[in-house]
């Protein structure tokens, strides 16, 4: 007999369930900037309220906000704490080097 696992996924306003859908796709051990995502659900001058969708975000590992920085790199904010972040972006390009 299958067992099914049941994957629990956020819920929020439609825009912030638009902006976790865009940071889903940024690929592992990479970054974009809350501009990229702003242009990405179509909405280029919400940059702002992209960075208060990354706050809200109750499933930091399915949503994996930390890969979101500022323009030019600039880390931003993180609702976990920066040493958090660099840790997760530190920790990703280690091992995204090692799985080329």
């Amino acid at each position: 007999m299958r067992k099914s696992v049941k994957i629990l996924t956020p819920t929020g306003t439609p825009f912030q369930m638009a902006v976790w859908r865009a940071i889903r796709l940024i690929p592992y051990g990479q970054t974009r900037s809350y501009q990229w995502i702003a242009k990405k659900i179509g909405n280029p001058k919400a940059v702002r309220a992209v960075g208060q969708a990354c706050g809200a975000n109750p499933t930091p590992i399915l949503v994996p906000c930390h890969r979101v920085v500022g323009s030019g790199g600039r880390l931003g904010g993180f609702s976990r704490g920066l040493r958090l972040k660099r840790q997760l972006l530190r920790l990703e390009r280690q091992n995204g080097n090692r799985l080329k």
